[in-house]
C-alpha cells in the first residue's frame, strides 16, 4: 500500500482511519495532507470512477460544495491497483484532505450548524439531481426505500427494544405508498456524523468542512437524503426535535419541500436509526474486534428510546419550521373563524370589548414572589396581586408568566433548565358560578375534572367542524367539578349553550375563578392532553397550533394579544442614550427583568443561574431586604446628621465582626466612595500622600480610585501611572514570577513593597499606605500565598504607613470559613472597606478603622455623605447581615465552594486548557491556557466558554491580564443542584475547545 500511495505524492508514514469495508489512511504530500482510499477487496474499477464522476458532476454544478478534490494517478487515471497485506486485490484513490474532524467527535452541533448542515445536503442533492448511478451491491442495505429487509432480523433484538424497532418498521410499512409515489434522484445515500467534517471554532459556531465517503450512492426520493443525515445530525442532542427542525428548514431554505415531504421525514429518520442498530447488531455478531461496526449503535438507541420526543408532533414542528401550515386545513380554519368575528355566541353570556385587562407577564408583575413557587393564597387573587380591583377582566394571550412553578413545567433536572411559561389561552377571570357557553355549535371530545393543585379542576374540549367539513377544537379549563358527570362525549352542544360553569378556587385547582380559553387547530401531538402554557423555544410552534382564540371572543386579536418587549429597540435606545463605553455583558447581550436567589429571569421568563453576580451577597429580590426597605421608606429616609438608631445598629453589628481595635464607621454610598475615604483617612493619619498597591488591582470608578486602580490607569487615554503611586505584583503564584514550588514565595512577592518603598523616598515622597483587594479578583481571582499580607503589612507600618484592606469582594462570609479575607491572611488591617455586597445591591458601602486614625481624620473638615448612613441604608445593611447568619449563608459558601472546588478539579484532570482552579468558598476562579508548560494564556478559550455558558444560561465573568480567567462568585444562596449544572455545561463547554485546537 505504501509503494502505491508515493504514487500519489505520499511521503512518510501512512496513518490508519475508520471505515466499514474499505480502508482509508491519511498521509502527507508536498501540497499538503491526503486521505488514500483502498477499496474493498476485489471490487470493480467501475465503482470507485462512478465515485468520482459523481464527485466531479457535483462540483461542476456548484464548485463551492465541500467535496473531495481528487488527485490524479498519472496516464489520466485515478486509481490504481495494488495488493494489501491478506494479499487481495484492491483499487486505490487519493483526494486532498478536509481541515476538521469528524461532526461525530465533535459533538452535537448548534441550530446554526444544523441549519448550514439541512442546506449543503440541499445543494448536493441539487447537484446530483440529473447524475445517474448504478449503486454499489453493498449499497443495497443502505437504501431507505428497501429498508424493509431489516425485518426478518428483529429477533436478534432484546425485547424491548425489538418491539420498539418493529414499530418503527410498522410505521415504515404504512408510508410506503406516499414514498413510492415521490420522484427519485441519485443521492450521497450516506451522510452520517462521520461522513460529515467540522471545524470547531471559538467565538462562533462550527463551519462544515467536507463530505466525503460516496461509495454508498443510489437511487432513491430526496426525503431519504434528508432522512438520513437528519438521524445522525441530532444524535445525542438535547433537543432533538429543535434540531432536526433547524436542519429541515436549511434544507427547505435552499430547496423547497411540500407538506408531503416534511411528513415523512421523522419516520424515515427513525427508519434509518433502526436499520443502523440492527445492521452493527448484525455486523458485531460476524466482526465482534471491529470498533468501526458499533460506532452509532449507543447514540441511535438514545435518540430511539427517547420517550420525551413526540413524534406525532414533530410533522407539524417540521411544517411550522418550513414556514408551512401546521396541517393542510390549519390555513382554511384560521381564515374561517377570522371571517366570522362577531357572530360567535359570547362564551361568558356578555360582551368582553369593555373589560379591564391585567398582565401577568414576567415584565409587569411580581407573582409569585418566588418564581420557583406559586403559593396557594397567590394562585387564588392574581388580580390582586397585580392591582387587578375589577371582578372581571381579562387575561393576555402570548403573555410569558412565571405562575407555572410546578416540576411539570420545567423541562430539564435544574431549576435554571427550559420551563412552559408562555400561556397559549385567553383568560376571562369573573365570579365562580358564571354559565359558560360555547361559541358556536359542536360535540363534546372530552369532560373531565383534574383535581390536581394548580391543574384545570373541571375542563371540557368541544369538536367544532367549520362548513367545508374542517375540524378544530376549544377547550375550557377550570370549570365546575359537575361538568365531569354533566357532559358525555360525542354530546352534541349548540351555540350559545351554557354547559357549564367556572368552578370556585375549591374546585378549578387552585385558582382565581376564570375560563381558560384555548382554540387548537390540530390535535397532532397533544390528543386530549393539551398544553395549556409553551416553551418560549417553541413558542412559534406552539402559536400556529394554538393561535389567538380572540375571534372566538368577538374580539380583535390585539385587544388580548401581549407586547412583548422589544429588546431589539431596548438596545438601539440604550446605543443612543448611553456613552458607547458603558459595556453590555456577553457578545449576545440578555435582558433580564426579575430576580429570586441566584437565578434572573428574562423577557420570557426564561430561568439563569447567575454565578457572576456578588452584590446581590444574599440573593436577588430577598423578601425580608424587601419588607424592611418598604417598611422604612413608609416612615422616612434621612442622614446622619440627625440622631437614629439604625446606624448605630449597624455600626454594632460590623465592628463585631472586625479586630476589637477596628471600631469607627464611616457610612457611604459604594465601594468607589469608600476607597476614596480610605485613602483620605490614611493620609490624614500618616502624613504621607504615597500609595503602595498591587499591579491590576481595581477599587472603584471614581477620580482617586482609578488613580491607585492600575486595571484602569493602564488601559488607553487614561494617563498611566500617578508618580505617588507604586506598584508591586500581584501575589499569583500560578504564572507570577515567584510559584508554588517556591516555599518562600510569600516574602519574595513581600520584599517588593522594599523597593517601592524605595522609589517613594527617592521622589522625595512619603508613603500613606498600602491598599489591595485582599484577594485581588479583575487580577485573576488571586488567593495570595500564606504570610504574604503579613510580611506586606510588617514592611509599610514600618515605614509609617496604613494599611487598607479592600474587601469589596471577598468580605461578609463569601468565603465560608473566613468572614474577611485579611482573616485567611492572619493580619489586621488598619482601615476595612467594603461596598455594595453590604446592601445586597442597594448603595451603601462602609469604612471602618481604628478610633486614632479617625481623630487624625477629624482634624480636618467636616465629613459628610448625603445618603451615606441613610437610615434606609443601614437597616437594609443590618438586615444583609442577620440574613447571612441566620440562613446559614458562610456555612453554604463553604459547603458548595468545596463541591464547585472538586468538581473543577476532576474536569482538570480530563481538560488540559484548564491551567488552574483556585479560590475559597464562593471566590472561584478557573484559569484557561493554551499550554500548561508555557502558560500561554487561552484568552478566546475563556471567551467561548463565558458566551457559550450564557447560551447555556449560566451567567460568569472573565477577568485577569489576559482575561483568561474565569470568574465564579454567585450569590451566597447557591444549592448542590446549581453547582451540579455549573460544572456539567462546563464539562461541555471545555469539550468544544479542545475540539477547536485539534
Amino acid at each position: 500500500m505504501r509503494e502505491v500511495a508515493e504514487q500519489f505524492g505520499v511521503r512518510g508514514a501512512l496513518r490508519r482511519l475508520g471505515g466499514e469495508y474499505d480502508l482509508n489512511f491519511r498521509g502527507e504530500t508536498a501540497e499538503g495532507d491526503v486521505i488514500v482510499k483502498a477499496m474493498r477487496p476485489q471490487g470493480e474499477p467501475a465503482l470507485v470512477e462512478q465515485q468520482c464522476a459523481a464527485i466531479r458532476h457535483a462540483l461542476a454544478a456548484d464548485p463551492a460544495l465541500p467535496l473531495p478534490r481528487l488527485l490524479p494517478a498519472g496516464e489520466a487515471r485515478l486509481w490504481r491497483e495494488a495488493t494489501d497485506e491478506a494479499g487481495q486485490r484492491r483499487m486505490v484513490w487519493a483526494q486532498r484532505a478536509f481541515a476538521g474532524i469528524p461532526m461525530g467527535e465533535a459533538g452535537p452541533q448548534s441550530p446554526a450548524v444544523l441549519s448550514e448542515l439541512g442546506a449543503l445536503t440541499a445543494r448536493l442533492d441539487l447537484a446530483l439531481r440529473d447524475f445517474a448511478v448504478t449503486p454499489a451491491p453493498d449499497a443495497a442495505k443502505w437504501d431507505l426505500t428497501r429498508a424493509g429487509w431489516i425485518k426478518p432480523h428483529l429477533d436478534l433484538l432484546e425485547g424491548p427494544r425489538r418491539a420498539r424497532v418493529a414499530g418503527i418498521v410498522a410505521a415504515y410499512e404504512a408510508l410506503a405508498p406516499a414514498l413510492d409515489r415521490l420522484p427519485r434522484q441519485t443521492l450521497h445515500n450516506d451522510l452520517n456524523d462521520f461522513n460529515i467534517l467540522v471545524e470547531p471554532r471559538l467565538g462562533g459556531p462550527a463551519r462544515i468542512s467536507g463530505v466525503i465517503d460516496f461509495g454508498d450512492m443510489t437511487m432513491g426520493p430526496r426525503v431519504c437524503e434528508i432522512a438520513i443525515a437528519a438521524a445522525y445530525a441530532i444524535l445525542d442532542h438535547e433537543t432533538p426535535e429543535a434540531a432536526l427542525a433547524a436542519f429541515v428548514a436549511g434544507y427547505h431554505a435552499v430547496s423547497a419541500l411540500s407538506a408531503e415531504e416534511i411528513d415523512l421525514i421523522w419516520p424515515l429518520t427513525r427508519m434509518r436509526l433502526a436499520v443502523s442498530v440492527v445492521n452493527s447488531t448484525i455486523e458485531a455478531r460476524d466482526r465482534p474486534d471491529d470498533p468501526y461496526v458499533t460506532i452509532s449503535q449507543a447514540p441511535a438507541w438514545r435518540l430511539l428510546e427517547n420517550a420525551a420526543i413526540d413524534g406525532e408532533l414533530m410533522g407539524p414542528r417540521l411544517r411550522n419550521a418550513c414556514g408551512l401550515p401546521v396541517t393542510d386545513a390549519a390555513g382554511r380554519i384560521a381564515a374561517w373563524i377570522a371571517g366570522q368575528r362577531g357572530r360567535f355566541a359570547p362564551v361568558l353570556g356578555r360582551p368582553l370589548d369593555d373589560l379591564p385587562a391585567g398582565s401577568l407577564a414576567v415584565a409587569e408583575a411580581t407573582v409569585p414572589q418566588n418564581p420557583f413557587h406559586l403559593r396557594a393564597d397567590e394562585a387564588r387573587h392574581l388580580g390582586a396581586g397585580i392591582g387587578v380591583t375589577a371582578e372581571w377582566w381579562l387575561g393576555h394571550y402570548g403573555e410569558p408568566r412565571l405562575v407555572y412553578t410546578d416540576k411539570a413545567f420545567r423541562k430539564g433536572p435544574w431549576l435554571a433548565s427550559n420551563r412552559r411559561t408562555i400561556h397559549m389561552a385567553v383568560d376571562i377571570f369573573a365570579p365562580a358560578g358564571e354559565p359558560v357557553r360555547a361559541p358556536l355549535a359542536g360535540r363534546v371530545a372530552l369532560a373531565e375534572n383534574r383535581t390536581g393543585h394548580l391543574d384545570y379542576g373541571g375542563v371540557v374540549i368541544l369538536e367544532h367542524r367549520t362548513p367545508d367539513g374542517d375540524v378544530f377544537h376549544t377547550l375550557y379549563g377550570h370549570l365546575a367539578a359537575k361538568v365531569a358527570a354533566g357532559l358525555t362525549p360525542g354530546q352534541e352542544i349548540a351555540a350559545g349553550e351554557a354547559f357549564a360553569e367556572l368552578g370556585p378556587a375549591e374546585e378549578n385547582g387552585g385558582w382565581e375563578p376564570h375560563l381558560h380559553f384555548q382554540l387548537a387547530l390540530t390535535l397532532d401531538g397533544m390528543g386530549h392532553d393539551w398544553p395549556g402554557v409553551a416553551d418560549p423555544d417553541d413558542w412559534a410552534l406552539w402559536q400556529a397550533i394554538c393561535p389567538n382564540p380572540a375571534a372566538l371572543l368577538n374580539l380583535p386579536d390585539e385587544r388580548v394579544a401581549y407586547r412583548p418587549v422589544d429588546e431589539e429597540a431596548l438596545l438601539a435606545e440604550r446605543k443612543a442614550r448611553f456613552g458607547a463605553n458603558l459595556k453590555l455583558s456577553y457578545e449576545r447581550p440578555v435582558t433580564f427583568l426579575r430576580g429570586w436567589r441566584h437565578h434572573l429571569f428574562d423577557t420570557m421568563g426564561r430561568p439563569y443561574l447567575d454565578a457572576y453576580n456578588n452584590v446581590p451577597h444574599v440573593g436577588h429580590a430577598h423578601p425580608r431586604i424587601r419588607a424592611v426597605a418598604m417598611d422604612q421608606l413608609a416612615r422616612m429616609n434621612s442622614n446622619t446628621r440627625y440622631l437614629h438608631p439604625a446606624p448605630m445598629a449597624l455600626a454594632e453589628r460590623l465592628t463585631a465582626k472586625l479586630p476589637k481595635e477596628l471600631e469607627i464607621c464611616f457610612f457611604v454610598n459604594s465601594g468607589s466612595e469608600a476607597n476614596e475615604l480610605a485613602l483620605r483617612l490614611a493620609r490624614a493619619a500618616s502624613g504621607g500622600y504615597d500609595i503602595v498597591t498591587p499591579d491590576h488591582g481595581y477599587h472603584g470608578n471614581t477620580t482617586g480610585a482609578i488613580d491607585i486602580s492600575a486595571y484602569k490607569f493602564n488601559k488607553p487615554n487614561m494617563g498611566g501611572r500617578k508618580p505617588w503611586v507604586q506598584l508591586v505584583d500581584v501575589a499569583d503564584d500560578y504564572r507570577g514570577r515567584f510559584r508554588r514550588d517556591d516555599p518562600d514565595r510569600a516574602l519574595h512577592y513581600a520584599r517588593q513593597v522594599d523597593g517601592a518603598l524605595a522609589a517613594i523616598a527617592a521622589r522625595g515622597g512619603k508613603v500613606a499606605g498600602f491598599i489591595a483587594e485582599t484577594f485581588p479578583s479583575v487580577g485573576g481571582q488571586i488567593i495570595p500565598p500564606p504570610g504574604y499580607l503579613a510580611a506586606v503589612y510588617e514592611r509599610i507600618r514600618a515605614a509609617g504607613g496604613i494599611c487598607i484592606a479592600d474587601e469589596v469582594q471577598t468580605g461578609l462570609g463569601r468565603l465560608g470559613d473566613y468572614y474577611f479575607g485579611f482573616e485567611q491572611q492572619q493580619v489586621r488591617p488598619d482601615i476595612v472597606v467594603l461596598g455594595k455586597p453590604l446592601g445586597n445591591g442597594h448603595p451603601i458601602g462602609a469604612v471602618i478603622t481604628t478610633r486614632a486614625i479617625a481623630e487624625r481624620f477629624a482634624e480636618g473638615p467636616e465629613y459628610f455623605s448625603t445618603f451615606g448612613g441613610s437610615n434606609l441604608s443601614c437597616r437594609i445593611a443590618s438586615e444583609v447581615l442577620d440574613i447571612v447568619e441566620e440562613e446559614g449563608l458562610s456555612a453554604n459558601a463553604r459547603a458548595m465552594g468545596e463541591q464547585l472546588l472538586s468538581g473543577l478539579r476532576t474536569l482538570a484532570q480530563d481538560h488540559p486548557v484548564i491551567g488552574d482552579v483556585r479560590g475559597i468558598g464562593l471566590f472561584l476562579g478557573l484559569e484557561l491556557v493554551e499550554d500548561r508548560d508555557t502558560l500561554e494564556p487561552a484568552t478566546e478559550a475563556a471567551a467561548h466558554v463565558m458566551n457559550r455558558l450564557r447560551e447555556m444560561r449560566i451567567l460568569v465573568g472573565r477577568e485577569g491580564p489576559a482575561d483568561n480567567i474565569l470568574k465564579i462568585r454567585p450569590p451566597l444562596t447557591i444549592a448542590a443542584d446549581d453547582v451540579g449544572m455549573i460544572l456539567d455545561r462546563l464539562r461541555i463547554c471545555l469539550r468544544e475547545v479542545e475540539a477547536a485546537r485539534r
